[in-house]
């Protein structure tokens, strides 16, 4: 396994429905090893992380983990910012964040032995009431 890294600015504004999702392909499983949220905007928000009860259909937008290291395989493990139909809400969040209403402001959740996204699954992060704009960056073992 290798060490790679994404920074992406969600997009999906809609309260009740995911900003981001994670997921992995059917050859691969990831370990999110850490993830920060940094607000765009100066509004309070509420934002929950965890595993949805089902994937996207039709994501969008999507961007594909780098490598830290030069000359490792290539990820794929992707992000995607859009959804035909976004992803579930998780049964249970592993984290939840309520901003202040500041620009700049932000959160950092580790995940010492790593947050495991299975084979074909996913993460997401949750917009639980007001949604803005935030700048998203996650560190992933895959």
């Amino acid at each position: 396994m290798a060490i790679g890294s994404i920074g992406v600015r969600t997009s999906n504004l809609t309260i009740t429905q995911a900003s981001l999702q994670i997921y992995t392909t059917a050859a691969v499983r990831a370990a999110i090893l850490e993830l920060s949220i940094i607000q765009v905007t100066g509004t309070a928000q509420s934002l929950g992380f965890g595993r949805p009860q089902a994937l996207a259909v039709t994501p969008g937008t999507l961007a594909t983990f780098i490598r830290d290291e030069p000359g490792s395989p290539v990820c794929v493990t992707q992000t995607s910012l859009t959804f035909g139909t976004s992803p579930t809400v998780p049964l249970v969040f592993a984290r939840r964040w309520n901003s202040a209403a500041t620009i700049g402001v932000g959160v950092v959740w580790t995940f010492p032995r790593g947050f495991i996204i299975p084979v074909s699954a996913g993460a997401v992060i949750w917009n639980i009431t007001t949604a803005l704009a935030c700048d998203v960056n996650v560190a992933i073992d895959e």
